[in-house]
């Protein structure tokens, strides 16, 4: 009985002491955790303020005639010399004069989007100015015997661009859109010109893709080069051609596997225009009143629009003929002849027995002849008898040589890696 009484005072003196740990080691851990009680008042460090005085070097002080300063332009579409000066606060009479003059032509070729600045004094005095044109850079400056003008060439830095587009009204709106010159666009034109009308073809939601070379000075862009490589999607049809030199230096846009993607002939005589009247048997004809055959195109263009050869040829006939007005007449290989009508004018050096290439300007759009407005009438013969020239196939070009191919793929490869990419980022962007 006195062993079974001990035990139980034990066991329960044992489960006391469990719940008093139990209780109070929280608090415990508070009291630690805290390190120092809130509200804890701590001296804190006496703060000196410390002046000292340094003496700067006296400044050079500049009368408001003397202070110059370098103020930029941006020149906008339909600026002139006088308005740009303007905008650019010159108040100086002897440049602005020498400016205007003749000897300051380059000036006059003011092109929009490119930067002009002036060096100029806080009453308008101008002391220096620089226009990057082309490939030269116009400058004016002032020195001891008044303000000269002068050009000099310029190192331009080449880079290579790409850029993309989509086809919502036209090429040429899609490639402003893009941010893209009016160069490249008819570069992409006359690249795809044997396999796309871009007259009838475009639709939208087509698509391009262009690789290119652009030249900088300074960081500032001067002008556009040659289209590397491109790709346009044409009603679902994908069309690409890249760019290759040979070892001789001749040039020519191929597909990736090297065949020439330049026919002999080119689809259209212009670069951009309209349809009026196609090829057909029976047309009522505008002037004679009557159902007559109607043997060739018509493209609808404003006067003095260029005219391109469509193939290498020889001017077999030049002047005028009848109804056709001023005609040109082109010779090419032995069985093909192209004809030209209603032009308003020849270029310079077209005449019997003249050798043209293909794309060579070869007269003006007119309306000269039978004709009731300004348009080109257009003829496709082989072994003179009439073909319609949106119908017949045309033959290709020669392809890179065995000699070539290594050259060529070692060349290429890098153009189409990048039109892969840029495939692949407009796809992403799509979904």
């Amino acid at each position: 009985m006195i062993l079974a009484q001990n035990l139980l005072r034990q066991a329960l003196g044992n489960k006391l002491t469990r719940l008093a740990a139990a209780v109070i080691l929280p608090f415990v851990g508070v009291v630690a955790a805290f390190g120092i009680a809130p509200n804890t008042v701590i001296d804190r460090p006496e703060i000196e303020k410390i002046v000292e005085e340094i003496t700067l070097p006296a400044l050079p002080v500049a009368s408001d005639t003397d202070e110059a300063y370098w103020r930029e332009e941006r020149i906008q579409h339909g600026d002139t010399v006088a308005s740009l000066l303007a905008r650019l606060q010159i108040d100086d009479p002897e440049a602005v004069r020498i400016l205007r003059g003749n000897e300051s032509r380059a000036l006059h070729r003011l092109m929009a989007g490119r930067m002009v600045r002036a060096k100029t004094s806080a009453d308008g005095k101008l002391h220096a100015l620089h226009y990057l044109s082309n490939n030269s850079l116009f400058t004016g400056e002032r020195g001891p015997d008044g303000f000269a003008v002068g050009e000099q060439p310029v190192d331009l830095e080449r880079r290579t661009l790409m850029k993309s587009g989509e086809i919502r009204s036209s090429l040429f709106a899609a490639t402003d859109a893009a941010d893209l010159s009016d160069a490249v666009a008819i570069q992409i034109a006359e690249i795809f010109s044997t396999d796309i009308d871009f007259h009838r073809d475009l639709r939208r939601g087509d698509r391009f893709t262009v690789v290119y070379e652009a030249f900088y000075h300074l960081g500032t862009p001067v002008r556009t080069g040659q289209v590397l490589a491109a790709e346009f999607i044409n009603q679902g049809k994908a069309y690409q051609a890249v760019y290759f030199q040979n070892a001789d230096g001749e040039g020519g846009y191929y597909t990736f596997d090297g065949k020439n993607i330049r026919k002999a002939f080119l689809r259209s005589p212009l670069e951009f225009s309209r349809i009026t009247s196609g090829f057909t048997n029976a047309r009522f004809h505008p002037i004679l009143k009557q159902w007559r055959a109607h043997r060739g195109i018509d493209y609808a263009a404003p006067t003095g629009t260029r005219v391109r050869a469509t193939a290498d040829g020889i001017v077999e006939f030049t002047g005028q003929q009848g109804g056709y007005g001023n005609l040109v007449v082109l010779r090419h290989q032995s069985k093909y002849t192209t004809w030209y009508a209603h032009l308003s004018g020849f270029a310079k050096g077209i005449r019997k027995g003249t050798r043209v290439s293909q794309g060579d300007t070869i007269g003006f759009v007119g309306m000269t002849g039978w004709a009731t407005g300004p348009h080109l009438h257009y003829e496709f013969r082989i072994n003179n008898v009439h073909q319609d020239p949106l119908r017949v196939v045309m033959p290709s070009a020669p392809p890179i040589t065995a000699a070539q191919m290594p050259a060529f793929e070692a060349d290429v490869e890098p153009m189409a890696q990048r039109l892969a990419m840029l495939r692949e980022t407009n796809t992403s962007r799509l979904d």
